[in-house]
């Protein structure tokens, strides 16, 4: 099922199967066959190496992305999308070495040798940056492929990719515009 008639995207038109009930249903001979054109490409890219990167922060999809990311040993944001996490890559691996040298911290025990205010506040970044950069802490640099979940929720996501130039692979709606991801699944 898409949205209702009145929120939908005319560009959607041709992967649209009927209309029922003020809903539109979405064709899904046309979703298969670009669910196996991505299927191939995504085969394609993970057998020679390339690194890939998951997002979807909607309440109901963020367990299942980060599922899927342990299993398919990718990378996954399922909290919050932070303005700039790709196209301001160093601000964002600064941070990630910030990341890197608190867990160590933590897991010799030093954190416990600070006094209890800075430590409170130590384990506060430590909680909050766990929280946004924990499905990214081991990505070294740019991702060769994006897979996102809902264009319309992860617009900001879809459009620092496309101002890098990374392929993205994007599940949409009957609200959403088909032509700006590379491969989109109507779903």
């Amino acid at each position: 099922f898409g949205h209702g008639t009145r929120k939908w995207n005319p560009k959607m038109a041709p992967y649209i199967y009927a209309k029922r009930k003020g809903i539109h249903i979405t064709n899904l001979t046309r979703t298969a066959r670009f669910l196996f054109e991505a299927c191939n490409l995504v085969f394609g890219a993970a057998s020679r190496g390339k690194q890939f990167l998951i997002v979807g922060t909607k309440n109901k999809a963020a367990n299942s992305v980060a599922e899927a990311a342990i299993k398919a040993r990718c990378h996954c944001v399922n909290k919050k999308w932070l303005g700039g996490m790709l196209t301001n890559w160093s601000t964002t691996e600064t941070r990630l070495y910030k990341f890197r040298d608190l867990r160590m911290e933590q897991k010799a025990g030093r954190l416990n040798l600070l006094p209890k205010r800075y430590a409170a506040v130590v384990k506060r970044q430590l909680y909050r940056l766990q929280t946004y950069l924990g499905g990214i802490k081991y990505m070294t640099g740019l991702p060769d492929i994006v897979i996102i979940v809902d264009q319309h929720e992860e617009y900001m996501a879809l459009r620092e990719c496309i101002t890098l130039g990374i392929p993205t692979i994007c599940l949409i709606d009957t609200n959403c515009d088909p032509d700006l991801a590379d491969i989109s699944i109507p779903a």
